[in-house]
């Protein structure tokens, strides 16, 4: 059977197929050779690199077959990973740290995304916001008798980093939580909350800022971009025997690299491949309004995002979700994509 009809089979055959294609890539490993790899993947607008590989096959360049499955959050990937069921993960950073502070053999291959959100607010928090700057969090609990209802995912994800760090650090007003009420929001509900007056404002990356900035009685905050400049937002993840196989992790980010190059030269066809693989009410005309945001930032050099992966590093330990900031040369591992620079 060649590769194609087999990766085809595997993708279509779902998680028990997964659990079975391991067994076979664990006995086929030996040597440090891999047969099969499976790459997981969280779907969000920011892993766009994914959408792209799988919709113009690219992942079928991979001298191994590839076996693709979907998880609902950062922290599912983090268990399957840790446990050995996927060898690859489109995801974010933080959740890479985390993998990386408990023992797991593992390293950042590419970059996917940076500078992936944006603080949106009600008119009246983007209007006081205008007036007073930093100000803005005591005027409205002077005003309103309580602090403002702030939704964001849970501690230490990539976009409640990127919050504290814009309260604590570039705002300067004390810390995060003294300075807001904060509610534990999942992205893809956070247009509904804010919409239902149950938050103030939230920080959120794209399709759903473009959905929220579309109502009248929202606007656009703050752009993390420039809060933390270049700040990372996803990447891909590879364990340490796919980083050994220099075939396989080598064509990953050849392959990687060619979908961010795609992204940029068509960028409505890649939003539309977002569309069709994310579904949950994102349409193609969404996806493509999403991507002339300037929180839809797509690239693949991993060099370009460790200096801000540091800072954040600091902020994740802060909020224990990791014993200590992670060195740059234990997270990433650069050797796949400067081989593929020569």
């Amino acid at each position: 059977m060649n590769q194609i009809s087999r990766r085809s089979l595997l993708q279509r055959a779902g998680a028990t197929t997964v659990a079975a294609t391991g067994i076979t890539g664990c006995l086929g490993r030996g040597g440090g050779s891999l047969d099969s790899v499976t790459v997981a993947y969280v779907p969000i607008y920011p892993n766009m690199q994914h959408y792209v590989m799988d919709q113009e096959g690219y992942y079928e360049n991979v001298p191994v077959d590839v076996t693709i499955e979907r998880f609902s959050s950062g922290p599912s990937v983090v268990k399957a990973f840790a446990s050995g069921d996927v060898d690859v993960a489109l995801f974010g950073i933080t959740p890479a740290m985390v993998l990386i502070d408990k023992g797991t053999d593992a390293g950042i291959l590419a970059a996917n995304s940076r500078n992936g959100f944006k603080a949106m607010g009600t008119t009246e928090l983007v209007d006081l916001y205008e007036r007073e700057g930093p100000a803005m969090f005591e005027r409205f609990e002077q005003k309103h008798g309580r602090k403002i209802r702030f939704g964001a995912p849970p501690d230490g994800s990539v976009p409640d980093i990127v919050l504290r760090y814009w309260i604590q650090e570039d705002l300067d007003v004390g810390e995060m939580e003294s300075t807001i009420n904060e509610s534990k929001v999942p992205p893809a509900k956070a247009v509904q909350t804010i919409k239902s007056g149950d938050i103030d404002a939230t920080i959120i990356q794209e399709p759903f800022a473009t959905i929220i900035g579309q109502d009248d009685g929202f606007g656009e905050l703050a752009w993390s971009g420039n809060i933390l400049e270049n700040h990372p937002v996803t990447v891909l993840f590879a364990n340490q025997r796919v980083i050994d196989d220099r075939d396989v992790s080598q064509s990953l980010v050849e392959q990687h690299t060619a979908a961010t190059e795609f992204t940029a030269d068509s960028p409505d066809v890649a939003a539309a491949h977002a569309a069709s693989v994310i579904g949950s009410g994102v349409s193609e005309d969404l996806a493509e309004e999403a991507m002339d945001s300037t929180a839809s930032d797509f690239l693949s050099d991993p060099h370009a995002i460790t200096d801000q992966t540091s800072t954040m590093g600091e902020f994740v330990a802060n909020v224990s979700n990791i014993e200590e900031p992670i060195a740059t040369e234990n997270l990433f591992a650069f050797d796949p994509y400067d081989a593929i620079q020569r």
